[in-house]
């Protein structure tokens, strides 16, 4: 079988035979290759680069499309929306007198795993045991030997600023491959839990970056385009709050474009939350957002992310000193962005033993919150619940707040039986002070005796919060602050 590399022209291309080695008529995205996972249910689009003028024909699972690469050697054909398919197929992609072919291809559901090291986090990164884990024992580690589905594919794109239309990777793999142990550990187990629940075959593209901010994801035009940022994108190689825009997207997510996804899992943030950009973050994010759907022909395509987790940045020797509110902060920046349709958010803040630890190291857990999104809003398999309850109203009852929430599930509960942490309240002056909860139904009593005439509740307002409020399916409150 042919191994394909573009030459330095990036027109003419070398492929290396079993007789030798011989110029090539055709090229393939390294997005494509043996194992991997067609997106079902919308056209795909395949491309490469082949002589100008070469006619270039694809052929899979019963199609054939055929198209005439261009002036600059590009070629771009589009085949037709596909069912899912459990039974391996072959993909020929014929120019002139040379033939690519690629085996072992599934068609279902596609999920690009993008963000910063929280996504990166591999599933070979043991749990860090720093105190007693409170979740039981280490499943990452446990999943490393076990037997994995076969109609689960990864690919796997590594890290590089080469501004050249070249997938930094090397081609899919099943998870019988030791390139398993890089994947994202959310990706993993987003994609077991989709496929266990509905026996669809899920591709997961791992493209990720540790320390990255949430501009350099996307394009600098983007910017200049953008009503909120583009009087800050005039001048010749701008920055956007010090950070050129661009760097992981003209690498890393450019060479990916145009293949068809089903949707986007993201986990990034405490790097601008590290630059207090809590105001401009919801604008980045929904620029983001937009931007990639534009980018990936999907403008409904859904997004789902991670809220990032209890961590001391009060603590970090940064430029700019912290307060203990930056998290909290942060969060309602985070939770801003649910406005965007086709969004949705988990929660992080049961799943930390070591404050002093950036990287939460329950990342099954996450997964399965990520994966139930999904499976509710995507598969039309019907959840509990989707996240855990959500602050609505504070009403004044004598020296009582009551709280009412949404997404409370079968009940409001305490995840320990002990009593409600992380809850303070103040009168007009503001001056908060550490308050009491109580459970009546679905609501809660708030009260503190220093309080006589409450008029504001924080909850978890504190970037060391790690509360017991949650409903009865587990799922911890959203951090709130009745005074925004």
């Amino acid at each position: 079988m042919f191994r394909r590399f573009i030459h330095l022209n990036l027109l003419m291309v070398c492929i290396i035979c079993t007789a030798g080695t011989a110029v090539a008529q055709v090229y393939v995205s390294k997005a494509f290759s043996d194992n991997m996972v067609l997106q079902r249910n919308k056209p795909v689009p395949v491309w490469g680069m082949a002589p100008a003028g070469q006619t270039v024909t694809v052929q899979f699972a019963g199609q054939r499309q055929q198209t005439i690469a261009d002036a600059a050697g590009k070629w771009n054909v589009m085949l037709h929306q596909l069912p899912a398919q459990t039974v391996p197929q072959y993909m020929v992609i014929t120019a002139g007198n040379d033939t690519i072919s690629l085996k072992n291809i599934l068609v279902g559901d596609v999920w690009l795993c993008s963000g910063q090291s929280n996504m990166e986090y591999p599933l070979d990164r043991k749990l860090k045991k720093y105190a007693a884990p409170k979740k039981g024992t280490d499943e990452a580690e446990a999943a490393l030997t076990e037997a994995k589905p076969s109609a689960i594919r990864y690919l796997y794109i590594e890290k590089n600023l080469n501004q050249i239309p070249v997938l930094p990777t090397k081609g899919w793999a099943d998870g019988n491959d030791t390139m398993i142990r890089y994947i994202s550990a959310i990706g993993y187990f987003f994609a077991k839990d989709i496929y266990a629940k509905t026996g669809v075959p899920i591709g997961i593209i791992s493209n990720t970056w540790g320390g990255t901010r949430i501009e350099q994801w996307q394009p600098d035009w983007s910017y200049a385009q953008s009503e909120v940022f583009k009087d800050s994108a005039t001048a010749p190689n701008f920055k956007i709050d010090g950070m050129h825009p661009g760097q992981m997207y003209n690498a890393m997510i450019a060479p990916l474009l145009p293949f068809a996804i089903k949707g986007v899992l993201w986990y990034q943030g405490e790097s601008n939350a590290m630059l207090e950009d809590q105001q401009t973050y919801p604008a980045k994010f929904e620029l983001l957002v937009n931007t990639w759907r534009s980018l990936f022909k999907n403008a409904a395509m859904p997004f789902y992310y991670v809220q990032i987790a209890p961590y001391l940045y009060s603590a970090r020797k940064d430029k700019i000193p912290h307060s203990t509110t930056l998290l909290p902060e942060f969060w309602a920046a985070q939770e801003k962005c649910l406005r965007i349709e086709n969004t949705g958010m988990v929660l992080t803040t049961d799943l930390v033993d070591n404050l002093k630890d950036i990287h939460p190291s329950y990342k099954w857990i996450i997964g399965r919150r990520l994966a139930a999104i999904a499976l509710e809003k995507d598969y039309d398999i019907k959840q509990t619940v989707l996240s855990g309850p959500v602050f609505q109203l504070a009403k004044r009852k004598k020296n009582t707040l009551v709280l009412t929430f949404k997404n409370t599930g079968s009940g409001l509960k305490s995840s320990d039986g002990k009593e409600l942490t992380w809850f303070s309240i103040a009168g007009k002056d503001k001056k908060f002070v550490p308050a009491a909860a109580v459970i009546k139904g679905n609501k809660l009593l708030v009260t503190a005796p220093e309080v006589n005439k409450p008029m504001y509740v924080h909850f978890a307002w504190d970037e060391k919060a790690q509360p017991n409020f949650v409903n009865s399916e587990g799922l911890p409150a959203l951090p709130f602050n009745s005074e925004n």
